[in-house]
């Protein structure tokens, strides 16, 4: 059947990006109004609130309006509500004796008057698990009342008529317009879209930024996972259904208006990048893909070029496939497509499972002379972070390549991964508990739990809920994307401080809790104990946060924010951490000394890092403020121009202050974020797909 409606939710769907909102009105606009779906927003926000978004050209004017999680359905072109399901949705509901039993759950606080209407009741209750959820509904019941309880996002609790939410409005409307649900497209991004995916026979939208709550409640439905977030994502799955005419390659557009970040940002940065800085990026594209060629091995990507880096005491540990390098090397090259690439991430990933152990823990690193896996990482410590980036990367690469075949044959090594990435959260709290240094800052002093970490245990376990559908486990997938889920919510619980939350409800109060008070954060924290918090930035785990779906878009702008605001920055994209910490500092260690690695704006205490630069590029574009992430890839490439002895080395990281080149050259990762913010926002040149393939054969490398 031909799609005759298209249904949309707005936050995390078609507003959030607004460059993307904007590439996908053009697209909606440019269809013939003879054969074009009617549109219908389907949202938790009031009606009034969408129309104010669509008449300032927002969003498109739609045909109708489903508003306040289903309880009011908007003709738009008549004017008004529609008064037959207005008058359904009103029947035996009392909103005051509903207020009057929610309002006694622990941990409840109520949203502001501008988010209630008098069929909507809606609350906020962080991180609240099945449990407490039912026990709300049961209260109701327990009392008389008729309702409908919709929990959603990990914290927005809304309840509505008995028999009332988005799908039940949708398929009303559909009935009122004599719609066969087959004709139907629906989308969505979080717990309350759940019951329009739900309407036998409709097709349905997950964006790439779906919460997994969603996820897991349209498994085994005709659906289309976007690989893209926001309305990139619908984009996606509108040409997939027809809707739409083939996905364009994403071209270097222009910022839409955005008073707030325009104010944050400079004036050179809300311009249109030059010709020869466009040049400058092109040519970076180009030299990236020859330094991740100088890093294919026959194990896979070493952690930097093998014959450009001269090798004294430790740095025999560079001439290894590192788990996290090899990954995050991984994850950035599979969009250029290019087969010899492809088969480096192939191999990185054989050597990597090849030399996991039959309990589950992924090696360090695997030494490519030998092929001798190291366990512990440097010092003797460990690398929990090895296995995350593992799971992350094996998915990324069968979800990009349809390997099959390689996840069927991987399938019990991952099993065994997971437990024991799972016998990392000793006390069961749903964080892992992380070692003094025991990740990429592996000689800073960061432990117990750690935001970069615990990011990516949310990742790495939505990654493997998806891998789990792959392999037709659906009910293990469902329960591993609600774990996730409650993950999410515990790492915005515990470094998201806010003073809005109260301390009573449905999460533990910690002893740092009550000893410190930080009031309302602007950025995750880096690190939190049973016993005190870690309050500087990180830099890379706050990135991370928004580009694996943890901060949602508020948070992310306020995170950018602070971080724009600070200038991290400066003096190349990006510092990782603010402020450094200093001889004298409570958080200073004596070994950071060791090498004069982690002297203050050295290495991991605020040290310039280009790979972590190229997601900070990403992240900024992610929020729609396309001139702002060009001008931040132009300067990413003059970085990643810069060399000790070579022009566009890549080097590993730059010194915090003076911006002067200071690690490895060639680094593998330093080159794969870049190609993949070059590919995120269209600069990738159209002769840059052969450079580097006869600069080194690989098998000399070996040895």
């Amino acid at each position: 059947m031909s799609i005759r409606l298209f249904s949309t939710p707005l936050d995390g769907s078609l507003v959030g990006n607004p460059t993307a909102t904007a590439a996908f009105a053009a697209r909606w606009a440019g269809l013939s109004s003879r054969t074009r779906p009617l549109l219908c927003y389907n949202t938790g926000r009031l009606g009034d609130d969408v129309l104010a978004l669509v008449n300032a050209g927002t969003v498109p004017r739609p045909d109708f309006i489903i508003a306040a999680v289903g309880t009011e359905i908007l003709d738009v072109a008549a004017g008004g509500r529609i008064d037959g399901y207005a008058r359904r949705s009103a029947e035996g509901w009392d909103r005051a004796a509903v207020e009057l039993v929610v309002a006694a759950v622990p941990g409840v606080t109520r949203q502001p008057d501008n988010f209630q209407t008098p069929w909507k009741s809606s609350w906020y209750l962080p991180s609240a698990d099945e449990a407490a959820i039912n026990g709300v509904r049961h209260q109701l019941a327990e009392r008389g009342l008729a309702a409908t309880v919709v929990y959603s996002n990990s914290r927005d609790l809304d309840v509505v008529p008995f028999g009332t939410s988005k799908g039940r409005a949708l398929a009303w409307l559909c009935s009122h317009l004599g719609l066969d649900p087959g004709e139907v497209l629906v989308a969505g991004d979080r717990g309350s879209d759940c019951s329009v995916f739900a309407l036998p026979g409709v097709r349905g939208i997950l964006v790439e930024n779906a919460q997994p709550e969603l996820i897991s409640a349209t498994v085994g439905r005709e659906v289309f996972h976007a690989t893209r977030p926001f309305a990139e994502g619908l984009n996606d799955g509108l040409a997939h259904f027809g809707v739409f005419g083939p996905v364009q390659a994403p071209g270097a557009g222009t910022s839409t208006g955005d008073n707030e970040m325009h104010l944050l940002l400079s004036a050179d940065a809300q311009t249109a990048i030059s010709d020869e800085e466009r040049s400058l990026i092109t040519e970076g594209y180009r030299q990236a893909l020859v330094c991740i060629r100088r890093n294919l091995t026959p194990r896979g990507f070493s952690a930097c070029s093998l014959d450009d880096n001269e090798v004294v005491g430790t740095d025999a540990n560079y001439r290894s496939v590192w788990g996290r390098d090899a990954a995050i090397t991984i994850m950035g090259t599979l969009c250029t497509d290019q087969p010899d690439i492809i088969d480096g991430a192939r191999r990185s990933l054989e050597t990597l499972l090849s030399n996991t152990t039959s309990d589950g823990q992924v090696p360090a690193n695997v030494r490519i002379a030998d092929g001798v896996p190291d366990y512990s990482g440097v010092g003797g410590i460990a690398a929990i972070d090895s296995a995350l980036w593992l799971v992350i990367a094996v998915h990324g690469f069968v979800q990009h390549t349809g390997d099959q075949e390689f996840l069927v044959r991987h399938r019990s090594t991952l099993v065994a991964v997971m437990r024991w990435l799972q016998a990392q959260d000793s006390n069961r709290d749903g964080l892992l508990e992380i070692p003094e240094a025991g990740d990429w800052t592996d000689l800073f002093g960061r432990s117990y739990n750690v935001l970069y970490d615990e990011v990516l245990w949310y990742r790495a376990k939505v990654c493997w809920g998806h891998l789990l559908i792959r392999l037709g486990r659906d009910d293990e997938a469902i329960a591993q994307l609600g774990d996730s889920q409650r993950i999410r919510g515990r790492i915005l619980h515990v470094f998201w401080p806010s003073t809005s939350v109260p301390e009573s409800g449905p999460l533990s109060t910690t002893f740092a809790d009550r000893q410190f008070s930080l009031g309302d954060a602007r950025y995750l924290l880096a690190e939190v104990s049973p016993f005190s918090f870690n309050w500087r930035c990180d830099v890379l785990g706050n990135v991370l946060g928004f580009l694996f779906h943890v901060l949602d878009v508020p948070k992310a702008r306020t995170a950018l924010s602070f971080m724009w605001g600070v200038g991290v920055n400066q003096p190349w994209p990006v510092t990782n951490l603010y402020p450094v910490v200093q001889a004298g500092d409570p958080d200073w260690r004596p070994y950071y000394t060791v090498n004069l690695l982690n002297l203050p704006h050295h290495y991991h205490n605020g040290g310039a890092w280009p790979f972590v630069g190229g997601l900070w590029v990403r992240f900024i574009h992610r929020l729609g403020q396309e001139n702002a992430a060009a001008h931040e890839l132009a300067r990413l490439a003059r970085c990643n121009q810069q060399g000790r002895t070579h022009a566009w080395e890549f080097n590993e990281w730059y010194h915090g202050t003076t911006g002067r080149p200071m690690g490895k050259a060639f680094q593998a990762w330093s080159a794969a974020t870049y190609l993949a913010a070059c590919h995120d926002l269209g600069f990738t040149g159209d002769t840059a797909a052969d450079a580097g393939t006869n600069a080194h054969p690989a098998d000399p490398r070996a040895s």
